[in-house]
């Protein structure tokens, strides 16, 4: 378990706490070469040189290292062979800008085969700005898709399962969305009980069922759970079905179905029915009126972030890497969140593309926040890149939490989401469920 320490930044909207986890660096697997930058926290100010230690920590000889320098993850600023001294190296960069600088390392093995090493660092976080303003008519857009939206009867339809567990009760749900299609999730919540606070859980990408787990612990801490499926599926067939969805299937490469269009775009639907779902915890007479809290990973957070712009209700929203922020990202030399609609344009036209993004972009829904928020996010992540989540969290005026931890990828290897859980799981969680504020000054 990392130790902690803080670092209270002064942002636009007050202040703008970042837990920093103090690791030197994390090489999630064993490998004989380290890269980090002189700093554990990875975090500099504009202005400041990072100096790099590489280290090649095998008693063999370093076979030819080269090095590539990315600022923001695309742009490169430099590139060279690494010269060892006794097995280590030094690499120099200076931060111009607020922004993130990431080295890659890389070597072929004995056998040939190409090994690759990552280290991040960041520049004022809290004053990286969007690559775009928000779409004048963004908030008309998605008022007239809420209307839409109406005319569905959300027709709840509650199907009661026996799981063996007698302190909780369970659910499957399947409620009406937009154009025929459907939101298909699972309920849980305490077997007794009158009033219970409320956590709508939204799911990373790809194409599965829910693991029911995910909801029963929910529900055996205390609380009102909704776990909803992102595609208009069935949530519990064989894995099996999920892959042939997928493999070649009308869901392959569903982030790309429709993107030139705001009004075709896959997650038009998907937005939707993070509303409806909301919307119906909230209708529940066994809301206890009070706690409405979302939370996800990755395209999870991604919706975590959306629907707490979305629905005023929410009281409290947990993110970790999320996806889809500030998705032009590369028109200013800096890598776009998952799922990279600003690449993705085979076979459009690339400024239509763009231009649908901005109206599914987390970016544009985070000014519209009004409750505390966690976010995590690491500065190795490459799928949802460091600078565009942080462009997208300072946005946000309400009180806001911001683990950035150096070594992390996206996924979890090893424990390194370690810093967010901690702070998710064993701290804001549970203070949300007992009704108390949330903890956003630890």
């Amino acid at each position: 378990m990392p130790h902690y320490s803080i670092m209270r930044l002064r942002s636009l909207g007050g202040f703008f706490w970042v837990a920093l986890a103090s690791l030197t660096a994390c090489f999630c697997q064993a490998q004989p070469l380290a890269v980090a930058p002189d700093r554990a926290s990875g975090i500099y100010q504009v202005g400041d040189a990072v100096h790099w230690r590489v280290e090649w920590k095998d008693k063999t000889t370093p076979p030819p290292v080269h090095y590539q320098l990315l600022k923001g993850q695309l742009t490169e600023a430099g590139q060279g062979d690494v010269n060892f001294t006794d097995h280590t190296a030094g690499l120099e960069t200076r931060f111009d800008a607020p922004g993130t600088m990431l080295v890659v390392v890389t070597w072929k093995t004995a056998e040939g085969k190409k090994v690759r090493v990552t280290a991040g660092a960041v520049a004022a976080p809290d004053r990286i700005a969007l690559s775009a303003p928000c779409p004048d008519d963004f908030d008309a857009f998605w008022k007239a898709k809420l209307q839409e939206l109406e005319q569905t009867p959300a027709d709840p339809r509650l199907e009661p399962v026996d799981i063996g567990k007698a302190d909780l009760a369970y659910w499957k749900i399947t409620m009406g969305n937009i154009r025929g299609t459907h939101i298909y999730g699972q309920l849980a919540r305490p077997a007794m009980g009158q009033k219970f606070p409320a956590l709508l859980v939204v799911q990373w990408a790809g194409v599965y069922g829910l693991q029911r787990s995910w909801v029963t612990d929910r529900a055996a801490e205390g609380w009102l759970v909704l776990n909803i499926e992102p595609h208009d599926l069935p949530i519990d067939q064989p894995e099996a079905f999920y892959k042939e969805q997928q493999a070649g299937g009308p869901l392959h490469d569903y982030w790309k179905i429709g993107n030139d269009d705001r009004e075709t775009s896959y997650y038009l639907r998907m937005y939707l029915s993070c509303y409806r779902a909301a919307d119906y915890l909230a209708h529940r007479d066994d809301w206890d009126g009070k706690t409405l809290v979302v939370m996800g990973g990755s395209q999870g957070g991604l919706q975590a972030l959306m629907t707490a712009g979305f629905y005023p209700k929410i009281t409290a929203a947990l993110a970790m890497v999320p996806a889809g922020c500030d998705m032009l990202g590369p028109a200013v030399g800096r890598r776009g969140g998952w799922p990279q609609w600003y690449a993705n344009t085979e076979g459009k036209d690339p400024a239509k593309v763009r231009e649908a993004s901005r109206y599914f972009d987390v970016a544009n829904f985070a000014p519209r926040i009004k409750c505390p928020v966690l976010v995590g996010l690491g500065l190795i992540d490459e799928t949802c890149p460091a600078a565009g989540i942080l462009a997208a969290v300072n946005q946000i005026r309400s009180p806001k939490e911001v683990i950035i931890i150096p070594g992390a990828e996206h996924q979890e290897i090893n424990g390194s989401h370690a810093a967010y859980n901690q702070r998710c799981n064993g701290d804001w969680l549970p203070a949300l469920r007992q009704g108390k504020p949330a903890p956003v000054n630890q």
